[in-house]
């Protein structure tokens, strides 16, 4: 279903983000105060804690990633946003769900599908845009580590210690959301991340279909590249191996300009993600000139409780991508 969004009589650039986890959301929580119609795919891969449960006991994608894009497009009362994202501590049965995951898990048993459900609770907190999970059913995320192992689930992955080799979903045939495949081919401008390479973003590219109409679109398309490594999934790699491991999986010409951060991390915050394991990703001209990308460079990050992207930032070099179209 095709949406026309308007500012003062004129039609907004339409900017489609794939991704998922916590760098989806501060994102796009930046991107809903520029003036562009915003469309989240969402990756539904995720079978850990409160969304594995519910994914388990009731037959349904994980709504975890989807709660947490929603909240951040949301344009609803802070109280009705915290009461969404409130986790139960106690309770038998209760404990370490969030509101808003059974919120969404109601609505799923109500409207009769996952996708309906999404948009409702959209509708119902006033969401800036469109959020869409990449598939109407949820996925297994495998990975063939380097040593020939197999770790199944998206939560078990970095836990194994081991180096990725690839990641794969189960089933192989999973059908793409039609209306995230219209999004991506009505696009001006397609962003990729960031969000964990592996486990967020691939899990997306790897739904047949997603890639293939991201490459086929007619949109700018940029990734915007992590800030910090991750532990048992990105351990050492530089800007460079998480475009290598994107190729890798799913093929070349994804995307044309990388926005990646060249600022110094504060030895403080440093130290605290070197006992996490957690490194900088190091950002080598030379290495990712050989791509012929178009490299958008700055410095993108803030400090708060965690080192993110400073979405407001960011959000300036991507309006200036849609001006530039």
């Amino acid at each position: 279903m095709e949406r026309v969004a308007e500012l003062e009589g004129e039609q907004l650039k339409k900017v489609v983000v794939i991704g998922g986890g916590t760098g989806l959301s501060v994102l796009v929580r930046g991107l809903k105060e520029k003036p562009m119609d915003i469309t989240a795919i969402v990756t539904v891969a995720d079978d850990g804690g409160s969304s594995g449960r519910l994914r388990e006991e009731l037959s349904m994608p994980p709504p975890g990633d989807i709660r947490n894009v929603i909240v951040a497009l949301a344009d609803t009362e802070p109280l009705l946003a915290s009461l969404f994202q409130h986790r139960f501590s106690s309770g038998a049965g209760l404990a370490g769900h969030s509101l808003g995951n059974l919120f969404i898990a109601a609505m799923k048993e109500i409207t009769g599908d996952f996708v309906t459900a999404v948009k409702e609770i959209s509708r119902v907190l006033a969401v800036r845009g469109q959020v869409l999970p990449a598939a109407n059913q949820a996925i297994i995320l495998n990975a063939e580590m380097e040593d020939g192992t197999i770790v199944s689930g998206e939560s078990q992955i970095p836990k194994t210690g081991k180096k990725i080799k690839r990641v794969f979903l189960e089933p192989k045939d999973v059908d793409p959301l039609e209306e995230a495949i219209e999004a991506i081919y009505q696009a001006d401008l397609i962003l990729l991340g960031p969000g964990s390479l592996y486990t967020s973003i691939l899990p997306n590219l790897l739904v047949p279909g997603i890639s293939r109409a991201v490459k086929d679109a007619s949109a700018k398309k940029a990734y915007i590249c992590n800030v910090m490594t991750q532990p048992g999934e990105t351990d050492h790699y530089d800007a460079a191996d998480h475009v290598n491991a994107l190729y890798n999986h799913v093929g070349a010409d994804l995307f044309q300009t990388i926005i990646v951060n060249n600022a110094q991390i504060p030895s403080a915050v440093l130290a605290r993600y070197k006992e996490k394991g957690a490194l900088p990703v190091a950002y080598h001209p030379e290495r990712l000139s050989r791509f012929g990308f178009e490299i958008i460079e700055d410095n993108f990050v803030i400090y708060e409780t965690y080192l993110r992207h400073n979405a407001l930032k960011v959000g300036d070099a991507i309006m200036g991508l849609l001006e530039s179209k």
